[in-house]
């Protein structure tokens, strides 16, 4: 496979899948493993960070209006101790509070994920089990309010619920949007939050890879894959993250959970085949 190619077809499915409530780290072990790839390239982490910023930045460019209000707000909350009432500081520290658990499971279980479960079978089991959560939390939650009511309680379940999605097949975006589901908001507010979310673990994510990547023996990087890689993941997650937003105002998650299972049958049939 030609690299070019081949980064083309990565940075999409990690733009589209990093954003909609199916996994991408799954996807991103799923696709070489169904399509029979063997490249190196892929498998490097100088590519997975370059994936990684394409989506950060779609993060960024997307919520740069939201995080001019909540950075400043944030601070200024600590700066007069107090929230004054004001729904951006208030929101702008909850999705600190939000982030930690992830964050702290990030930092101390990543590597032991990366060497002991990134298995097909277990992203198939995965993609089962948290679809079953987000059908029943789309099903049965009330889903009457938006991330203005969000008590702080709901905040660290959410952040707690994201910290879960370090297993590929879980997904970072269908967890914490279960969990906000389950905490009463709105399907839009807990997508929207779920994004917001993801920005700062997004690029903990990135400096730590960075890091690693600096560290160790960086050796030749293809420059051209990697150009390709980080803008397809850029224009991917852009269009995933419109979709998805303007999708669940009027409509649920199921199709999402049925493309899940789907997936986890067609590598449950791979996988009994080799």
């Amino acid at each position: 496979m030609d690299p070019i190619i081949a980064s083309l077809i990565m940075g999409i499915v990690q733009g589209l899948t990093e954003f909609l409530p199916i996994s991408s780290s799954g996807h991103l072990l799923l696709v070489p493993y169904l399509l029979n790839w063997h490249e190196p390239f892929i498998d490097s982490l100088a590519f997975s960070v370059a994936l990684h910023g394409g989506t950060l930045a779609a993060l960024l460019v997307y919520f740069r209006e939201d995080w001019l209000r909540l950075i400043p707000a944030g601070l200024a909350a600590v700066r007069d101790r107090s929230f004054r009432g004001n729904t951006d500081r208030r929101l702008a520290w909850l999705l600190v509070v939000s982030t930690i658990p992830g964050g702290i499971a990030g930092f101390l279980f990543s590597d032991a994920v990366e060497g002991a479960i990134r298995q097909p079978g277990l992203v198939a089991i995965m993609l089962v089990l948290a679809g079953i959560v987000l059908w029943l939390a789309d099903r049965w939650s009330i889903r009457r309010h938006d991330t203005d009511t969000l008590t702080l309680r709901a905040a660290i379940g959410i952040g707690l619920a994201q910290a879960i999605a370090l297993i590929p097949g879980v997904s970072r975006s269908g967890i914490s949007i279960s969990a906000g589901l389950a905490a009463g908001l709105d399907r839009a507010s807990a997508a929207r939050y779920s994004f917001l979310m993801a920005m700062p673990i997004t690029a903990a994510a990135v400096a730590y890879e960075g890091y690693k990547l600096v560290r160790g023996d960086i050796g030749a990087i293809a420059l051209g894959p990697l150009v390709v890689g980080v803008v397809t993941a850029f224009v991917a997650g852009i269009a995933a993250i419109s979709v998805l937003l303007r999708y669940v105002r009027t409509r649920s998650f199921s199709v999402f959970v049925v493309y899940r299972f789907a997936l986890a049958a067609i590598v449950l049939v791979a996988f009994l085949s080799r």
